[in-house]
C-alpha cells in the first residue's frame, strides 16, 4: 500500500509548493482536484488536456519529487435538476474521463450525484425512507430515469478512454452506502468483474450513519469494486447523538453542538479500527493508495494532515504478501 492526499486542501499553494510538501513528509502520491466541488486549484484542466507540454511538465513534476498521481478528484453532481450545474460538472467529468491517462492514472473520483424527486424539481433530492409513497416514487424515477441511464453512457466513455470510476458513497447523494453503490453499479455495468464504476471507500462517511467500514469493505470486495480508498476518520459524540441521532445538518463549525465531526485519522478511532480496516483491504485485493482528506475542524491544516500523514505511516502495510513459511 501507498500513502497518499487528497490535493484540495492545499489550495492556494501552487503545483510546485504542494508536490514539494507532500515529498517533504514522505507520501507516495497526490490526488489531484480537477473540477467539481474540489474546484481547480493547481492548473486548468481543460488546457492540460489539450497540451502534451503541459501534461510532460506535470509528469516532470512528479518524477523529481518521486510521486505518483493516485486519480483525479472531479466531485460534482452531473445529474443534479439545477441544469448549469449539472452541464459544468458533466464537462468537467468528460475532461477528466479524457485527462486521466495523460498524467499516469487511471481513477476518477467522484460522488454517484443526485437527482430532483420529479422530472419537475429544481432541487436535488436526496430520498432517505421508503414511506410516504410519494418517496417510492422518487427513487423510481431518479434510478430509473435519471441515474442508470446516465452512469450506463458515463460506464461506456470510462471504456473508450481506459479509465474506472470511484464513487465515494456519501449522503446527500444516491449512492450513500455499499448497497445502493454495488446496486448502481450492476445496474449500469451489467456482468460482474467486467465493472468500471466501483468504489471510493471512505469510512468518514459510514462511522455516522452505523455502517462498520471494515465490513463496507468486506463486502465491497467480493463484489470487486474495491477501486480507491480516502483516509479520513469521524469521532461520534454519544451525548448529542442519544438526544438528537446522527442526522445533523449543524454547521461543522458548531463543534459543542454536533452529534458527529470529521476527525483526522487516529482521533475518531485508534488501532482497533485502522489496522483491521487495511488488513481488510488486502484480503481483497486493495494494495493501492490511501488518499488522506483531512477536513479535522479541531485542526490546522498543517497539523491535522501531518498527523495523518504519521499515524498512517504506522498502520499501512507497504510490502508484498509473504509466503506462509511455517508450514
Amino acid at each position: 500500500m501507498q500513502l497518499g492526499v487528497m490535493a484540495a486542501l492545499f489550495t492556494g499553494m501552487t503545483l510546485d509548493q504542494a508536490l514539494d510538501y507532500c515529498a517533504e513528509v514522505g507520501l507516495d502520491a497526490i490526488e489531484l482536484p480537477v473540477g467539481g466541488y474540489p474546484g481547480k486549484p493547481f492548473f486548468d484542466p481543460s488546457k492540460v488536456n489539450a497540451s502534451k507540454k503541459l501534461q510532460d511538465e506535470i509528469k516532470g513534476k512528479l518524477k523529481e519529487r518521486q510521486l505518483e498521481v493516485s486519480g483525479l478528484a472531479v466531485h460534482g453532481n452531473s445529474v443534479s435538476p439545477v441544469k448549469a450545474a449539472a452541464k459544468k460538472d458533466h464537462a468537467e467529468f468528460v475532461t477528466a474521463c479524457e485527462l486521466a491517462k495523460k498524467l499516469g492514472t487511471d481513477t476518477i473520483i467522484t460522488f454517484s450525484g443526485c437527482p430532483g424527486g420529479s422530472a419537475r424539481d429544481t432541487m436535488p433530492n436526496w430520498v432517505t425512507c421508503a414511506w410516504p409513497p410519494e418517496y417510492g416514487e422518487a427513487l423510481k424515477y431518479q434510478w430509473n430515469d435519471v441515474l442508470i441511464p446516465y452512469w450506463t453512457e458515463q460506464s461506456k466513455l470510462c471504456s473508450k478512454h481506459g479509465v474506472k470510476v470511484a464513487w465515494e458513497a456519501h449522503p446527500g447523494f444516491t449512492v450513500y452506502n455499499p448497497d445502493t453503490l454495488i446496486r448502481l453499479s450492476a445496474a449500469c455495468c451489467g456482468k460482474k468483474g467486467k465493472a468500471n464504476l466501483g468504489a471510493n471507500l471512505d469510512p468518514s462517511h459510514f462511522f455516522w450513519q452505523g455502517i462498520d467500514p471494515v465490513e463496507a469493505a468486506r463486502v465491497l470486495g467480493e463484489a470487486g469494486l474495491l477501486f480507491y480508498c480516502h483516509a479520513k476518520d469521524t469521532a461520534i459524540d454519544p451525548h448529542e447523538t442519544r438526544i438528537n441521532g446522527t442526522l445533523d445538518t449543524r454547521s461543522y463549525g458548531e463543534l459543542n453542538k454536533r452529534s458527529w465531526v470529521f476527525r483526522t485519522c487516529g482521533y475518531g478511532h485508534g488501532d482497533e479500527f485502522w489496522k483491521p480496516f487495511v488488513s481488510m483491504l488486502r484480503r481483497y485485493g486493495y494494495d493501492g493508495v490511501l488518499s488522506i482528506e483531512h477536513e479535522d475542524s479541531y485542526m490546522s491544516i498543517n497539523e491535522g494532515f501531518e498527523k495523518a500523514v504519521e499515524y498512517l505511516s504506522g498502520v499501512i502495510l507497504t510490502e508484498p504478501v509473504g509466503k506462509a513459511w511455517w508450514f
